[in-house]
C-alpha cells in the first residue's frame, strides 16, 4: 500500500506506527509564516487558540498572558486540540478548556461563557465558525490574525492508494491541481472531512481525535481490514 501524507512527518514515527511494509511519501501542501505585530495589553480578555501555529506566532510576537488565577484579570485560555494544548505547555501555559474543534468550542462558550470577552489568535484562513456564531449571541469576540497560510497547489503525478489530510486549507491546496478519485481518503478531524466532501462523494475515514495517534490508529485499522 502506498500512502501520501500532505504534510511532513518524521519517517521514524511513520515506520513505528505503520511498519516497514507501507510505502509513504510526504508532500507539504501549505506554508505558514508568522505575522509580526506589536503586542498589546491582554487584560480582561479570554484567549482562544485553534492551531499550533497560532500559539507559536503568539509567543513570537512577545505577548504575555497573565495566568495567575488569583489575580482579578487573569487570562483564561481556551484551545482546540491536544496538539495546541501541548504547544501552550511548551511555553509554560496551561489551558482552562480544551475542545476537539471550533464547533464544540463555540457551543461551550455560548452555553457557559456568555459574559467573557474573547481574543482569537489565528491564521488568515481560519474557519469562520466562532466569528459567525459568537457575535450573534452578543458575546464580545475579536479575531487577531498573526500568521499567514499559503496554499502551494503542488501537482503530484505519483499514484497512491490513500491520501491523508490535516486541514481544510491542505485539502483545497491539493484539490486545486489533483484528483481525489481512486484513493482512500483519511482525514484528521471532522472540519477537514467537511472540506473533503466539497470535492468527492467517496467515503472519508475521519479520526476521532485531531491527533497523529488517532489518524495512525485509523489507518492501521483500515489496513488490517484489507488483509
Amino acid at each position: 500500500m502506498k500512502i501520501l501524507f500532505t504534510k511532513n512527518i518524521d519517517p521514524t514515527i511513520i515506520s513505528k506506527e505503520l511498519g516497514e511494509d507501507i510505502s509513504v511519501d510526504c508532500v507539504e501542501v501549505i506554508k505558514t509564516k508568522p505575522i509580526m505585530i506589536s503586542p498589546f495589553d491582554l487584560k480582561n480578555y479570554s484567549l482562544i487558540f485553534t492551531s499550533v501555529n497560532g500559539v507559536i506566532s503568539f509567543f513570537k510576537n512577545r505577548f504575555k498572558p497573565n495566568e495567575n488565577f488569583t489575580a482579578k484579570n487573569y487570562n483564561k485560555i481556551y484551545c482546540v486540540g491536544e496538539k495546541t494544548k501541548r504547544e501552550l505547555r511548551k511555553h509554560g501555559f496551561g489551558t482552562f478548556k480544551v475542545l476537539k474543534n471550533a464547533e464544540t468550542l463555540s457551543r461551550f462558550i455560548i452555553g457557559k461563557c456568555q459574559h467573557e470577552q474573547f481574543l482569537h489568535f489565528c491564521g488568515n484562513l481560519a474557519i469562520n465558525v466562532l466569528d459567525q456564531e459568537l457575535p450573534l449571541q452578543n458575546i464580545k469576540y475579536k479575531k487577531v490574525t498573526i500568521y499567514n497560510t499559503e496554499e502551494t497547489h503542488p501537482l503530484i503525478n505519483e499514484k497512491y492508494h490513500a491520501a491523508v489530510f490535516f486541514s481544510p486549507s491542505g485539502v483545497r491546496s491539493f484539490a486545486r491541481r489533483n484528483s481525489l478519485e481512486g484513493m482512500k481518503l483519511f482525514s484528521i478531524g471532522e472540519t477537514t472531512s467537511g472540506e473533503l466532501r466539497n470535492y468527492t462523494q467517496d467515503e472519508i475515514f475521519t479520526s476521532e481525535e485531531n491527533t497523529l495517534t488517532s489518524i495512525f490508529a485509523l489507518i492501521r485499522k483500515e489496513i488490517r481490514s484489507r488483509i
